[in-house]
């Protein structure tokens, strides 16, 4: 059972990738900066970093995903390979729809449901749940969006100037003189770099202030999606890692290669949902998004609260496309719809799995 709980896990940080890589780099290519195959292996690479970073930063919150303040009693290997195994079955759903869900909430709803299954409502600390992660859980989107709101016109009004400056290559052709019936070669062909306030329309390459301070802040985001979402995956599996010989300092660094080689193998769904489905994104609105993005899940992340970068990165898209007044409601709708979901459908899957893993011990 020790061995399945760890690969559970394993699975769930798989699952996280693919469902939430979208979270940091989603702006990358709405707004045209990128592809995305390069958006997702910048994303893959600053998840990575920040789920090894967890180790030494955020560890608070595992201590909250294991069970500790939610559950009146301490959870067994079979209790948590089943709340593993209803987030696993949430979030395949999610990604294989394209919708971007949240994996906290489906690790709280598998918590809940496994505890009502083995205890029942007893089996629950109702006041933990509540102050732990269904406040933080509820006031991060509506905190995003309105942070998003507020800050995009000092944003765009403090960085417009970097707009202005970018650095071109740009390639000449060849020069032939005529001389005769003789042709020469006046000037062959050649690369230029340019550095100014405008480059002319030949240009091979373009890079613009605002698109590097874009990537940057995409990469923030990615980066602390991972250090928030990897000490909640890592909890689940910690003491049958321990069991194996495995110190915490290496769990952390495996949980965050599987969240990494989910984000590259199977983020695209998800991606291109927040990238062009809500709202039109320009690299300046993708820019203030990221950066509210990872001031709010870098904050939570420190302070061990548990908050759903799903939620946090759609608030701030929703507060471009606001800001536009050019969001795509309907597509809002079917994620709202999605998260009101999340919980009940983890729980389900959760309480059922706990039923066939203790029938079948």
């Amino acid at each position: 059972m020790m061995l399945l709980l760890v690969a559970l896990t394993l699975v769930v940080a798989f699952a996280n990738g693919a469902n939430d890589a979208s979270k940091g780099v989603a702006t990358l290519v709405g707004s045209g900066v990128t592809d995305l195959r390069r958006a997702l292996r910048w994303g893959t690479v600053w998840t990575v970093a920040g789920g090894v970073v967890a180790a030494f930063a955020a560890r608070g919150l595992a201590e909250v995903f294991s069970g500790t303040g939610l559950l009146t009693t301490p959870p067994g290997p079979e209790f948590l390979a089943a709340v593993a195994a209803g987030s696993i079955g949430w979030l395949i759903i999610a990604t294989r729809t394209g919708l971007p869900v949240s994996t906290t909430h489906s690790l709280v709803g598998g918590l809940v449901g496994a505890a009502l299954v083995a205890q029942g409502v007893g089996g629950v600390n109702w006041t933990g749940v509540v102050a732990k992660t269904a406040l933080p859980l509820a006031v991060s989107p509506v905190l995003s969006l309105f942070l998003m709101l507020v800050v995009f016109p000092l944003i765009g009004f403090t960085f417009r100037r970097a707009n202005r400056y970018c650095l071109c290559l740009e390639r000449t052709d060849p020069v032939v003189v005529m001389s005769g019936s003789a042709a020469a070669l006046a000037t062959g062909p050649s690369l230029n770099v340019i550095a100014g306030a405008d480059c002319p329309p030949q240009v091979v390459a373009r890079l613009q202030a605002m698109d590097s301070l874009h990537w940057l802040s995409a990469g923030f985001a990615s980066f602390f999606r991972g250090l928030n979402d990897t000490p909640k995956i890592l909890a689940l599996g910690m003491a049958a890692a321990a069991t194996t010989g495995m110190g915490t300092s290496g769990f952390f660094a495996l949980v965050a290669v599987a969240m990494g080689v989910g984000s590259y193998v199977a983020g695209r769904r998800v991606t291109e949902t927040l990238a062009g489905k809500i709202t039109r994104i320009s690299p300046d609105d993708g820019f203030a998004g990221n950066l509210v993005t990872s001031v709010l899940v870098g904050l939570a992340s420190f302070l061990a609260v548990p908050v759903s970068t799903t939620h946090v990165a759609a608030g701030a898209i929703i507060g471009i496309g606001m800001h536009q007044r050019q969001v795509r409601w309907t597509m809002v709708r079917d994620m709202g719809l999605a998260w009101v979901v999340t919980l009940p459908v983890a729980a389900i899957f959760a309480g059922l799995t706990y039923v066939a893993l203790t029938r079948l011990g």
